[in-house]
C-alpha cells in the first residue's frame, strides 16, 4: 500500500456516502481524511486545514456546493475540487467546471473512478 501526505476533505450531507468514500480513500493509502456534513462545517475545515483534494457534493443542506467551490478556489486555487452529484445533467457538469471544479463524479461512484482521481496525488 502506498503512503501519502495527501489531505482529503469529503463534503456530503449523507453519512453513508461519506463513509463509503472514506473507505475507498483509506484502501488507496490516504491517511488524512476530513469529513463535513454541511457547507459551514466544510468551510471551517477548509480554512483551517487546507486540504489538497476535496470531494464536494453539489446539494448541501445549508448552501449550494458550487458556491462553496468558488469560496475554496478563492482561498487556494491549487486545491483540486471534485464535484459530486446524484444528478448527471450536462448543466451540472458545465456549471461545476465553469465554477472551477477540476472533475465531476456522479453518484453512485465506482472505486475505479475514485482511484483514477486520487492516484496522481499519492507518493
Amino acid at each position: 500500500m502506498t503512503t501519502s501526505t495527501l489531505r482529503v476533505l469529503i463534503v456530503d450531507d449523507v453519512a453513508a456516502v461519506r463513509s463509503y468514500l472514506k473507505q475507498i480513500l483509506l484502501s488507496l493509502g490516504v491517511p488524512d481524511i476530513l469529513e463535513a456534513a454541511d457547507g459551514a462545517e466544510a468551510a471551517s475545515l477548509y480554512h483551517r486545514l487546507q486540504p489538497q483534494l476535496v470531494f464536494l457534493d453539489i446539494q448541501l443542506p445549508d448552501m449550494n456546493g458550487k458556491e462553496l467551490l468558488r469560496q475554496f478556489k478563492a482561498i487556494n486555487n491549487a486545491s483540486q475540487i471534485v464535484m459530486v452529484s446524484a444528478f448527471s445533467s450536462v448543466e451540472n457538469l458545465r456549471d461545476s467546471i465553469a465554477a472551477g471544479a477540476n472533475a465531476f463524479v456522479v453518484k453512485p461512484f465506482s472505486v475505479k473512478r475514485i482511484s483514477h482521481l486520487v492516484q496522481p496525488y499519492l507518493n
